[in-house]
């Protein structure tokens, strides 16, 4: 009886599922005694197209790590669940005419069996949706808690509007005044819309990436997002009005030229003079749909419009023209900058269009100012009671200056705006608020929560342009009030970010019908003790997870300031595309490999195959399923982990599986015997039979795949385990008690086969329940160790020496060396550096 994963692999997900295998226990007393581990995926949305190989390499390495742990004695927590609430299902539900929690249920139970049939050890008990009633109205629960601390409120802000979708999108959603995902035209309008006051987290959410190891990487990422920039806010008067300004530069103060508003500035209107107005508003109106990544372009030729009218330096009275420019976002600082020509590109490029002058107030040795900007510092030149200050003493000494004439005062801005939170959608969590005739907001109290989502007859927008809600009946839009008063719902939804911001937290307490989570599961469960998931979030969902932490903590509901201990992104896996000259595309299927070239089954045409993202349209898709019927579950769980260090981006490779796949064949024909499917005749229950050298790299294996599961090295940890069966395949013979070991080894990485292997050894417990097997440090300590010889940093020897010799005898057996001997040509080396067990480098 050959190796079949296809017989062994669904009974052993059976005994799990049926035995509660990975369940951990709810009641948190009887947890109390254990160390705990959190350890967490980024939960998948799940999308009809279902999974494809690419999205379990991460859920892979959480599995081998919750496995693991829990042999090493933890309360493991290692839940799923599905964020499922967004607008694809939304799309899906209008094209189809089919309600979006229908259309989710489907997609979720296809990720279910899909991730089930790999054999991940989830807590299925703990299972969540975002979308689900009684998930949700803890996220309106939340909401609240914002609102009541003042971080939620209503506003008009320009939005990306798609009509074609009827709903505001993110500035991340469009690309060159289109919808990413649809191609639909965007627009910018002013809309009164929910938001949340992020900006006031925006110093602590920097500071605190300093207490979490996470990839620099990805603090860089938030750290730039949030932009936290240092310098002094000024006034510069225009009529009984002023322009205010923030600067990082107050140095550069005395070669301000002229002033540039962004077209969306409310003193746009008001100061653009009428011999100007026609110019301005036909700039205005040609520009306002363009993204801010266009208009923020450095590339893209600058363009702007005078307004007309003057504003004065605050120190020198000199009247400034005032201009409007796409370059000035609204969204960034106070929507107007002063243009300092002569030391700013941006400015500089501008000026010379338009033929502004160009003052030089900072010394420099670069080109003449003319041609080219002065970015740096140095020392001020042209700047009256300032000329000769450093850069650096002139920003406090201004900054002073304007501050005691009520022109400015220091201030420190950041790049990050404050959260949008409306969407003009139906499949998404209602608001928790009513609105009174009179515009009074009514925030509802717990006890009125949920706040379900209504049956509605249509998903798009009203043919007034009102959010699908608003078609909701009349008794779920009209709520009458206490005295006597009737108010409207809410008609917009969250976004899809609300539900993930918060989940980690429900799985501590899923059942929990009083309370989000209870103290005593947050106390004992929290924070995440490692979280994997794509550098993708490593911005918005990361970011906005860890503000509403922040105020959870405020509110004294959390005990951590962070969610998120220890972060991880796994690299992307890649698939390998073919297509003929006319560039076509063809599935893996219809192609022929001729060492190493590729030729259309069906034609012979040559084709041309690259590595690129799976996507559907490429037909470059491998579904897990396809790879679990050929193959089996275990080698495809290897292969995920072998390809290469998990956060490198990686090309899937059959060949590799295949390759895989013989080497747990390999494991079962150690234990059993192909042909009689009983025992193989080398396995012996003699203590003592396995072979010293054999017994020896069980004990490296053993410590090698501990040190590199924790270093999240699993890589490194498979190549170590393929060494010792490598090994164990000629010795003739193998002790129940070496296979054992290493079948426990073995066990978070390949779980069925070890599973089935162990039972065939006679075994009564699972080997998932055994505890992790301990190593003999004497065993694993070699007691020869090979020294690189270098003379003058070159290497020109190695020698095998005893292992701890002290250096003097090292120095000795180096000088002494046969080849190092006639290279000393009888010199008294200057220096002999040892490094023990390691090198000698003779310094001549």
């Amino acid at each position: 009886m050959q190796y079949d994963p296809s017989r062994i692999e669904p009974k052993w997900q059976n005994v799990w599922e049926q035995k509660k295998s990975f369940e951990v226990s709810q009641d948190i007393e009887k947890l109390k005694g254990k160390p705990k581990f959190y350890v967490l995926d980024m939960f998948p949305y799940p999308s009809g197209a279902g999974l494809h190989v690419g999205h379990p390499e991460g859920y892979t390495a959480t599995d081998v790590v919750a496995r693991y742990k829990r042999m090493r004695g933890f309360n493991v927590l290692h839940p799923m669940g599905w964020d499922a609430f967004g607008l694809p299902a939304e799309r899906a539900a209008m094209r189809e005419n089919i309600h979006p929690a229908i259309i989710t249920k489907k997609n979720v139970d296809n990720f279910r069996r899909q991730i089930k049939r790999l054999g991940f050890s989830y807590d299925w008990e703990r299972e969540i949706d975002t979308s689900d009633v009684d998930f949700y109205r803890w996220t309106q629960w939340i909401f609240l808690k914002l609102y009541e601390k003042g971080l939620a409120y209503l506003s008009e802000v320009p939005v990306n509007w798609c009509p074609a979708l009827g709903t505001v999108l993110a500035n991340e959603e469009v690309k060159d005044g289109k919808y990413v995902e649809t191609g639909d035209p965007v627009e910018r309008r002013s809309m009164r819309q929910w938001m949340l006051k992020i900006t006031a987290y925006a110093e602590r959410l920097i500071e605190d990436l300093n207490d979490v190891d996470w990839p620099e990487g990805v603090k860089d990422m938030q750290r730039e997002w949030i932009g936290k920039s240092v310098g002094a806010e000024i006034d510069f008067k225009v009529g009984a009005d002023a322009i205010s300004v923030f600067t990082t530069r107050p140095d550069t103060l005395m070669g301000i030229t002229y002033l540039v508003l962004a077209p969306e500035h409310r003193l746009v209107a008001t100061l653009t003079t009428d011999a100007q107005k026609t110019a301005v508003d036909q700039y205005v109106q040609t520009v306002k749909n363009r993204t801010d990544l266009q208009r923020t372009d450095l590339a893209k030729d600058k363009t702007g419009v005078f307004t007309g009218a003057h504003a004065l330096h605050p120190v020198t009275g000199e009247k400034l023209p005032v201009w409007v420019a796409d370059y000035v976002l609204m969204s960034y600082g106070t929507g107007a900058v002063m243009a300092v020509p002569a030391h700013d590109e941006r400015d500089h490029e501008f000026a010379t269009k338009y033929k502004l002058p160009i003052r030089q107030v900072i010394d420099g040795e670069k080109s003449p100012i003319t041609k080219e900007a002065h970015t740096g510092t140095g020392k001020l030149v042209n700047s009256g009671a300032f000329e000769g200050m450093q850069s650096e003493q002139a920003k406090f000494a201004i900054t002073d200056f304007l501050t005691t004439n009520n022109h400015g005062k220091a201030r420190t801005t950041y790049r990050l705006r404050d959260w949008l939170f409306s969407r003009q959608r139906y499949w998404g969590e209602p608001f928790p608020v009513l609105h009174a005739d009179d515009g009074e907001i009514i925030p509802l109290t717990e006890k009125d929560l949920p706040v379900s989502l209504p049956p509605i007859d249509a998903y798009r927008p009203t043919a007034d342009g009102q959010p699908p809600l608003a078609r909701a009946p009349e008794d779920w839009l009209v709520v009458p009030l206490p005295d006597g008063r009737k108010a409207r719902r809410e008609t917009n939804t969250m976004p899809q970010w609300a539900g993930s911001c918060w989940y980690y937290l429900r799985y501590m307490d899923p059942k929990n019908k009083t309370a989000a989570w209870s103290k005593e599961a947050e106390d004992y469960w929290m924070p995440v003790d490692l979280y994997v998931g794509g550098v993708e979030h490593a911005v918005l969902h990361l970011l906005y997870a860890r503000f509403w932490h922040k105020v959870l903590y405020d509110c004294g509901l959390v005990h951590t300031k962070e969610p998120f201990q220890k972060l991880f992104n796994q690299g992307m896996i890649l698939a390998q595309s073919y297509r003929d000259s006319a560039g076509k595309y063809y599935e893996p299927a219809q192609v022929e490999n001729r060492q190493g070239s590729f030729f259309a089954k069906d034609s012979g045409a040559a084709l041309e195959a690259q590595v690129e993202k799976m996507s559907k349209s490429k037909l470059n898709v491998v579904n897990p399923d396809d790879v679990i019927r050929e193959y089996g579950a275990d080698a495809m769980r290897l292969y995920e982990l072998f390809m290469g260090p998990l956060e490198q981006v990686k090309p899937w490779s059959m060949d590799g599986v295949e390759g895989v796949y013989r080497f747990l064949h390999r494991v079962w024909r150690l234990i059993i015997d192909d042909k009689t499917g009983e025992l193989s005749p080398r396995v012996s229950n003699e203590a003592g039979a396995s072979q010293a050298d054999l017994w020896k790299t069980l004990h490296k294996t053993i410590l090698k795949v501990e040190q590199d599961t924790e270093k999240l090295c699993f890589n490194t940890a498979i190549s170590q385990m393929m060494i010792f069966v490598n090994e164990a395949t000629s010795a003739p013979k193998l002790p129940v008690e070496t296979l054992k070991l290493f079948l426990q080894v073995l066990s978070p990485y390949a779980p069925h086969l070890a599973e089935e292997l162990w039972e065939k050894l006679g075994q009564k417990a699972m080997v998932s329940e055994i505890p992790w097997p301990k190593y003999d440090a004497a065993i694993t300590t070699d007691s020869m160790a090979l020294i690189v010889v270098q003379v003058n940093g070159k290497l020109k020897d190695k020698i095998e020496v005893a292992r701890d010799l002290s250096e003097a005898e090292l120095e000795k057996a180096a000088l002494t060396s046969p080849k190092i001997i006639p290279l000393l040509g009888g010199q008294t080396p200057k220096r002999v550096i040892v490094v023990k067990n390691r090198l000698v480098n003779i310094v001549l």
